[in-house]
């Protein structure tokens, strides 16, 4: 039996980023103007991001997402 792929999630996407990227906190709040605790809270997974930090913290680190809709197992419910 084939496994499926986990998706990786935007949270977890921008998370190993963080973490890979070996900069200072103080560093990415100097890059992005996101305040380093609210990085460091994120990071430890105390607290979430608003998009429009997240979106700072993506185009420093590079990380792109590719948005689109989640396939399910069953009906698929039209847009309303």
């Amino acid at each position: 039996m084939s496994m499926k792929p986990k998706r990786l999630t935007a949270t977890d996407a921008l998370l190993q980023a963080i973490t890979e990227c070996g900069l200072p906190f103080i560093e990415l709040e100097r890059r992005t103007g996101v305040k380093r605790q609210s990085i460091m809270k994120f990071a430890r997974r105390e607290r979430t991001m608003y998009l429009d930090a997240a979106d700072k913290l993506m185009e420093a680190l590079g990380v792109t997402v590719q948005l689109g809709p989640i396939p399910t197992a069953g009906k698929v419910r039209k847009p309303r």
